[in-house]
Formats: structure tokens, sequence, C-alpha cells
């Protein structure tokens, strides 16, 4: 699906049979990938350019928002890099200082879950901490990319939040082990709803992050407040490792993180970008 520039959603299903050949795949992307259901796939194939003529003249009914399953904005994704310790005064708040080189940990695509999902807690924990963060989605086969020409990995942008099972990471840190099982358990990488194109956010370092949980606003900033900018982590990250299309860069969250209750709604939201909702679910133990 796509939102067009009247506000309005509508289906891209059979997008590659309905509307005829693309371009064709020049960026590595899954060449089975169908552009109808692979916004990342939809971009490559036709471009940006032709793609938003596509979608604005398509005739097909618009789709209701409350009564559609969103999936997570991108159907392939081998890996989450995440970043830590990129703002601050999350920094001061956890206790810790910033990092002299950007920090890196990863989500498996297994955690990623739509907007208007369950964010579903394992019995094992009984804290979990909410984390909005800007997302990068990677628009290319990525490698060893310099800082002035970051641009070119990027298809667009979405919502992430970096759900933590903070007991479970502490636990771990104190033990001095990895912590990535405290982020990684199933629907903790809630990222959407939509993939925001290039050409709709021209300044990333430029926006607004909140967070608000039944109302009430706990995380407020700005991406402009991040230590590491996104030249610096593409080329970081792409630095002998290969970021491949539908791959998520999450950048870091920002001060507010703190606990949550079954039940609680989660609005994490990036000015421009969209409004990604959730609600939690712990399990019984």
């Amino acid at each position: 699906m796509a939102l067009r520039a009247a506000g309005e959603l509508v289906s891209l299903a059979g997008l590659g049979s309905a509307l005829g050949p693309g371009r064709g795949s020049n960026s590595g992307s899954n060449p089975g990938s169908d552009p109808g259901s692979d916004p990342v796939a939809a971009l490559d194939s036709y471009g940006l350019d032709r793609l938003t003529e596509l979608v604005a003249g398509l005739d097909g009914p618009t789709l209701d928002e409350n009564a559609v399953i969103f999936e997570p904005p991108v159907a392939t994704c081998t890996k989450i890099c995440c970043l830590a310790l990129n703002y601050q005064e999350h920094a001061d708040e956890s206790g810790l200082e910033v990092p002299p080189e950007p920090v890196l940990f990863f989500k498996p695509p297994s955690a990623l879950v739509g907007h208007n999902q369950p964010v579903v807690a394992p019995t094992r924990t009984r804290h979990l901490e909410h984390e909005v963060e800007l997302a990068v989605v990677i628009g290319k086969v990525t490698r060893d990319l310099p800082e002035e020409r970051w641009r070119e990995a990027v298809a667009g942008y979405t919502v992430i939040n970096d759900m933590t099972a903070r007991d479970l990471q502490l636990a771990n840190i104190s033990r001095n082990v990895p912590w990535d099982q405290s982020k990684g358990f199933d629907t903790f990488a809630p990222t959407g709803p939509y993939l925001a194109t290039v050409d709709e956010v021209p300044d990333p370092q430029e926006l607004e992050l909140t967070l608000e949980v039944d109302g009430e606003i706990r995380q407020r900033a700005n991406t402009k407040q991040m230590v590491f900018g996104l030249p610096r982590l593409i080329a970081d990250l792409s630095d002998g490792m290969t970021l491949m299309p539908g791959d998520l860069i999450a950048t870091g969250t920002i001060a507010g993180i703190a606990p949550l209750k079954d039940g609680d709604t989660m609005r994490a939201t990036v000015a421009g970008i969209g409004t990604l909702v959730n609600t939690v679910k712990f399990r019984s133990a």
C-alpha cells in the first residue's frame, strides 16, 4: 500500500503486472520481490519519480487505515543495525559516557512487527521499556561507502521503537556478557507505519522525536542532537560490512526511557514521517 499526497491510502497489490515492467533491478534487491508488496523493490524497479506518478494515477478504491493490517514497511530485511548511546541526554540518564566511536548491536529480522500490532513480552521479563528512534531504510547493496556519498544508500526513513527488556539487559551488563537477547525477542522491533521516501524528508537531521504512553509524553528531542549523524553512521556501518536493500539502521534513542505495564499504548512519532502505535502485552508467568 502507499500513502498519496492527498493523504489517501491505496493498495499497490499487483503493481508490477498491472502497470507494466519497471526499469529492472540494479541495486541487488531480491529479483523475485513483488513491487506491489515490497516498497524498497518498488522504488528500485520504477525509480522515485516514476513510482510517484504511478501511485498518483491508481484508480482503485482508497483504504480505511483502521481496517488495514500493517506489516513492517520492509518486506525483506537481513539485519537491523542499532546504535547505542547516540544522544548525550540518554547516555546521561543511563549513567554512561558517550562512546568515542559508534557502538553497534543487532536485532534479528524476526523481531519486526508492524503498526497497530502488539508488543508481547516473554515471561522471563517483567521490565519492558520503550525507545523511539529514527530508522534509515537501505535501498541498495552498500559497502565501503564514504561519508559524502551516504545518501546513495538510502531508500527512505521510518519509525522504530527499540523495545528493551531492561531487567535482562542490566543483568547481562552486570555480568559483562552480551545483552542482545534483551533487545531481540519477537515483536521487539515495531516499525512503521510507512516508508517515507527521501523527497519527503529533505533533512533527516532536523526531525522531532516524541513518544507518548497513554497520552503522557515521555520522550521528546530532535535528531539534530545525535552524537554521530547519518553520514558517519552509514560510512561506519558499511566499512567492511555489506548493507542490503531493506536493512534498517536504528539511529539511537533519546532521553526519557521508562517502564511499561500491561495494556499500555505507545505512540512513537518522528515528525514528517509518521506515528507508530503499539500496545504492550505481558504474558502470565
